[in-house]
């Protein structure tokens, strides 16, 4: 049986830049991919179906509305047998949905033999699901359709963690104060070590953390909790919320420092993986 893993799309920084006469916000931001994610499998099938399960399964709808659906009709009107593990939170700002939908359609193409669609009709789906498409560091920019790759990001672990509320993204770019603000440093040519990289992501920002916080204010305990375990290098909040992240050099620190999260705090989702 065909499977795709969907991977968690994490912004290491998140800067808003404007706002165009539509509404739409700019963005400037790198995005890279853990190696953990949700599972989507795939049979051969007379009509379209998509069951749900997983740990955070029962929060989802299978029905025609769902991104996998979408995705899956955007490509063919032929059949499938779809299964989606939901391994991560929903509303979580980690790109879940998006993800989910690259997944089915890289799945979907291959199993089908068909090409894709174009950047342009995939941001029908949703603005993160052509970045999510590739699942490697990229420079994200304009309200998510300019991409450009970063090859030169060296591996490192990093921790997740959400507290379990989940945060609604038109709610947190409403509560925004300043939308025209400066987007990213000059990016290097390349980070030799991983401190390099830690260096200049110290140096960046997420312009939508503090109203997130004000909409859900236990974000502030989940970036207090990775900022106290050891090794930490950096925490900082994903995209919209709630999920946070904090930066290790390597797997013995995010593992620690994951499973000490757990102790303190048994009812969050916590995970450590490479990117």
């Amino acid at each position: 049986m065909p499977v795709e893993l969907a991977r968690a799309k994490v912004n290491l920084c998140l800067h808003v830049t404007g706002r165009r006469d539509d509404g739409m916000h700019l963005l400037d931001s790198i995005v890279v991919f853990p190696a953990m994610g949700d599972v989507l499998e795939a049979e051969f099938g007379d009509s379209l179906t998509l069951k749900i399960d997983g740990p955070f399964g029962e929060e989802l709808d299978a029905g025609a509305d769902n991104l996998v659906i979408r995705a899956a009709r955007m490509l063919s009107d032929r059949g499938a047998a779809l299964r989606l593990r939901k391994n991560l939170p929903v509303a979580s700002g980690i790109g879940g949905g998006s993800a989910d939908a690259a997944a089915c359609i890289r799945l979907l193409s291959d199993m089908w033999d068909i090409d894709g669609p174009s950047l342009e009709e995939l941001a029908r789906l949703g603005a993160d699901v052509p970045v999510c498409m590739a699942q490697a560091p990229t420079r994200m920019s304009g309200t998510g359709e300019k991409l450009v790759p970063i090859p030169s990001i060296p591996t490192f672990w990093i921790v997740l963690a959400n507290a379990g509320q989940g945060v609604e993204t038109g709610a947190v770019f409403g509560a925004i104060t300043s939308r025209d603000n400066a987007g990213l440093a000059n990016l290097p040519e390349s980070f030799p070590e991983v401190s390099d990289l830690f260096d200049f992501l110290r140096g960046q920002r997420n312009d939508m953390q503090v109203a997130a916080i004000e909409i859900c204010p236990i974000i502030a305990d989940v970036l207090s909790a990775l900022d106290n375990t050891q090794n930490c290098a950096l925490s900082r909040m994903s995209g919209s919320g709630g999920t946070c992240f904090g930066l290790f050099y390597n797997e013995k620190g995010a593992t620690a420092a994951a499973m000490d999260i757990r102790e303190n705090h048994s009812d969050w989702w916590v995970v450590s993986a490479e990117v």
